[in-house]
């Protein structure tokens, strides 16, 4: 399939990102960093005379260690998603503005997060430092998406962040943790709606070349922290807990987005599209089935774990 001119799309799409830029810039309230972490709390560690971390001193559990580090780990990439947003949507008008605008707000996000587990001493600090050099020596590469499948695969992303922020908050069961990941994924939010606005748009632009991209970004799915190291085994701890899931990712991120953009409903769809939406369909099928057989064994594992007690 030819992929519509990203140039001749951006031109198209400009008006949009202008009109979302301003809707984000007239909602987004500005927060401090520092407000939320509880400095008090705070001691020196041993190589200034304090104390060594130690796993009795977190507050939260090792599944909540695991979640907390994954989110910050993935937050702390950030020089890399600039990059690679910035070469999808360039450095001119409203979509330079708009790169610039989401990677100072996501900044925010690593400084508050760091600042919280280090100070409240809720992970190890030199093993969070050791996977934080891995993880943004990697780098995260996009593989040089075209520029629907960024538009998709933004929507996704950000939605998915929210909600893994979200349900992380809670899991911790620390007010402080919950209150600062609240107000991150408020953030995440409101750049989710941003990319979801021109999805939106290109549908009535280019409706069979961004259902495929929708289609593609839905079946490839990866997190950007995908790159962190051990990273599956700590999706599944994640997914264990119940903080993010297969069932989450069916129902809360994938579903929403699609039918808010109404991708069952399009009509006069050519054979490209067609074909994408049978795909993603089929698709979507074969994921709920994984979701619910996930939650079956996690069920009976629980009620395994119970019955030893």
């Amino acid at each position: 399939m030819t992929h519509p001119d990203p140039t001749r799309l951006l031109l198209d799409l400009e008006s949009t990102a202008e009109e979302n830029l301003n809707r984000h810039l007239s909602v987004a309230k500005d927060w401090m960093p520092h407000e939320y972490v509880p400095w008090g709390q705070g001691r020196d560690f041993a190589d200034l005379g304090g104390e060594a971390w130690d796993p009795e001193q977190s507050r939260v559990s090792p599944e909540a260690r695991v979640a907390l580090e994954v989110n910050l780990l993935t937050e702390d990439n950030l020089p890399s998603y600039h990059r690679e947003i910035e070469r999808a949507f360039g450095r001119d008008g409203a979509w330079g503005e708009w790169v610039h605008r989401w990677t100072a707000e996501e900044g925010r996000h690593g400084i508050c997060i760091r600042d919280y587990l280090v100070v409240t001493r809720a992970v190890d600090p030199e093993e969070l430092e050791r996977a934080r050099m891995q993880t943004m020596q990697a780098g995260y590469d996009s593989g040089d998406k075209p520029m629907l499948n960024v538009f998709a695969y933004v929507s996704f992303q950000e939605l998915a962040t929210r909600i893994s922020h979200r349900n992380t908050g809670r899991f911790t069961e620390d007010p402080l943790a919950d209150k600062l990941l609240t107000r991150v994924s408020m953030d995440e939010n409101l750049h989710m709606v941003f990319y979801r606005n021109l999805v939106k748009a290109a549908l009535e632009i280019a409706p069979d070349a961004t259902l495929r991209a929708i289609t593609d970004e839905v079946i490839g799915f990866q997190m950007p922290g995908s790159i962190i190291p051990s990273f599956a085994r700590k999706a599944v701890t994640i997914a264990k807990a119940g903080i993010y899931d297969l069932r989450i990712h069916h129902d809360d991120v994938v579903w929403p987005l699609l039918r808010h953009w109404r991708v069952f409903d399009i009509e006069g769809l050519g054979a490209t599209g067609e074909a994408a939406r049978k795909e993603l369909a089929d698709f979507l099928t074969a994921l709920d089935t994984q979701a619910r057989r996930f939650e079956e064994r996690r069920d009976r594992a629980a009620s395994l774990a119970r019955d030893r007690g």
